[in-house]
């Protein structure tokens, strides 16, 4: 290994050392520098015989023409901040033609993904969350959950859910409002409730901490109630993402029907321009790109949605909940086991197959076996030759489960709208008590005036649905993906209807290939009354050691 093929003077290495964290070894990392010009840099050091380090020093830093010190905010000192905050974002946009002109050189949209951000989403509905997470590879989000907080907090007397304009306007005004507040209202009646019926079904053993024992019951409660909530209640979401994907996304949601989407997308513009303006220009709403992404986006939705009515009415659909695969390859076993042995063979893929055809079931199943026998764990991921195996499942749950499960994003997925028609989930600790009454009387209220906004207004009645409602879509998704996202989602800390899920997803698997039965074989089978106990204490004893060692 190549050491020390850089010289830097000292008063080089001093300036670096402050934007690298080595100057000396041949792997560092950067720092301290604005996405705009780590974006620009690596595009640059693509075409550069430079090092990364000479090529910051000589093109960047020292050049006039990239108001770096302006950018980095090496060359303002103020007592507040403000100024240098403020000077810093001229200096961007004074520069911009320097940092278009090299990502634009390169012709190519990965570039995109050399710069990131961290983007807060306040204060958005739950399914404005959803849609946001519809935009997958790139970006890496994370949403406030129902599980450890509650949604009945108010701000000025008034429960939290998103008043949309276009119902705001409407003749259904009123009925939204009320109906939303009463789901709030029952959500919030029914916490002490539940959770009074939970501490006397689980009482707290004597060796669980308090801690512990109290966030399982919530963890439980909650669970059991978010179903009541709105789609419109608000939420926070924090994201990473890279340009490439952020740009992608703010086109998507610029180009939504929905009105909270649309101002989604131009307040997200907006506030990353501040920080990596080269990389979401093409998401300004008088962009070119953006208008003819709108154009397409209208004509393919209209097209198509013209295209169902035709025929929706005479086609049946799934409409109880439940899983069910529907398509899947039956020489996936072959088509897997010559992926396995094509990395440490000479051969061709076709004539591994061929041969893999070839093989009895027993000599197929050592092969595959490789594959598997030697994991220790989930983590352990599984060879990319599963990948060559695909399944399709059609799904209907409630939206709660849905929206777990959705964040899953190595596979391609497709919902319909979110509607009363398919029914909704009472959770078992609610069944045959005094609850249960109320529970269904908010459900069925919530139906009502769903029914009566949705003939006009169907997408903007989706908010007015409380979770517990269950919605209809697919998963078409390789084995690799389906181990790990059946193996995750089946954990004892997991909610009841996502395992549910996930389990019975790895037995179809299992049943219509058996072969494959060995790929989930960290899939937990078992029920869990209070699963989320034992994580709670395992949280509680690593906090308790940290303060121990402190």
């Amino acid at each position: 290994m190549i050491e020390d093929y850089e010289d830097f003077t000292p008063q080089q290495a001093k300036i670096l050392n402050r934007y690298v964290t080595n100057t000396t070894s041949n792997i560092f990392c950067l720092r301290n520098l604005p996405e705009v010009i780590k974006g620009a840099l690596f595009s640059r050091y693509s075409r550069s015989s430079l090092g990364l380090r000479s090529l910051l020093l000589k093109e960047f830093i020292m050049s006039e023409e990239t108001a770096f010190n302006a950018i980095a905010g090496v060359a303002m000192k103020t007592e507040d901040g403000e100024h240098e905050i403020e000077d810093q974002i001229m200096a961007i946009k004074k520069a911009q033609n320097f940092y278009d002109r090299i990502l634009d050189g390169f012709g190519d949209d990965s570039i995109g993904e050399l710069g990131g951000a961290h983007l807060a989403l306040e204060n958005i509905s739950l399914l404005a969350a959803k849609i946001v997470e519809d935009c997958r590879i790139g970006g890496s989000p994370l949403e406030k959950s129902t599980r450890y907080i509650y949604f009945d907090q108010k701000l000025g007397g008034e429960y939290l859910f998103y008043r949309e304009p276009i119902l705001m306007t409407s003749a259904h005004r009123d009925l939204y409002i009320q109906i939303c507040n009463h789901l709030f209202k029952t959500y919030s009646e029914l916490i002490p409730k539940l959770t009074e019926v939970m501490e006397k079904k689980f009482p707290k053993e004597h060796d669980v901490s308090d801690v512990a024992f109290t966030a399982a019951i919530r963890a439980k409660v909650l669970d059991c109630l978010r179903g009541l909530l709105p789609t419109s209640a608000l939420t926070n979401m924090g994201m990473f993402g890279n340009g490439r994907f952020f740009e992608t996304m703010i086109q998507k949601l610029n180009s939504h029907n929905l009105a909270e989407m649309q101002e989604t997308g131009k307040k997200a513009y907006q506030e990353l321009s501040k920080v990596m303006p080269s990389f979401v220009r093409r998401g300004e709403t008088n962009n070119k790109y953006q208008q003819t992404f709108t154009q397409f986006t209208e004509q393919l939705n209209a097209e198509l949605k013209s295209l169902s009515d035709e025929c929706s009415e005479n086609i049946p659909s799934m409409r109880s909940p439940g899983v069910r695969l529907i398509a899947y390859d039956s020489e996936s076993p072959i088509k897997v086991g010559a992926a396995l042995l094509f990395g440490q063979s000479q051969s061709g893929l076709m004539e591994l197959q061929e041969y893999c055809r070839s093989l009895s079931e027993e000599q197929l199943a050592r092969i595959l076996e490789a594959g598997a026998n030697f994991r220790e764990n989930r983590r352990h991921k599984s060879p990319r030759a599963l990948e060559h195996s695909f399944f399709t499942f059609e799904i209907v749950a409630d939206f709660g489960v849905y929206r777990d499960l959705q964040r899953h994003r190595m596979l391609t997925q497709e919902r319909q709208f979110l509607t009363c028609d398919y029914g909704y989930y009472v959770p078992s600790e609610i069944r045959d008590t005094e609850m249960e009454k109320v529970y269904c009387d908010a459900m069925e209220t919530a139906k009502s005036a769903y029914d009566q906004i949705a003939p006009e207004l169907p997408e903007e009645a989706q908010y007015i649905v409380p979770q517990g409602y269950n919605i209809h879509w697919y998963f078409h998704v390789n084995l690799r993906a389906l181990q790990w996202l059946c193996e995750l989602r089946s954990g004892a800390a997991g909610h009841s209807g996502y395992r549910f899920i996930a389990q019975e997803m790895a037995k179809q698997v299992s049943q219509v290939l058996p072969g494959f039965e060995r790929y989930f074989k960290f899939v937990d089978y078992e029920g869990y009354e209070l699963g989320r106990l034992g994580q709670e204490i395992r949280i509680v004893e690593k906090m308790q050691t940290r303060k121990g060692n402190e």
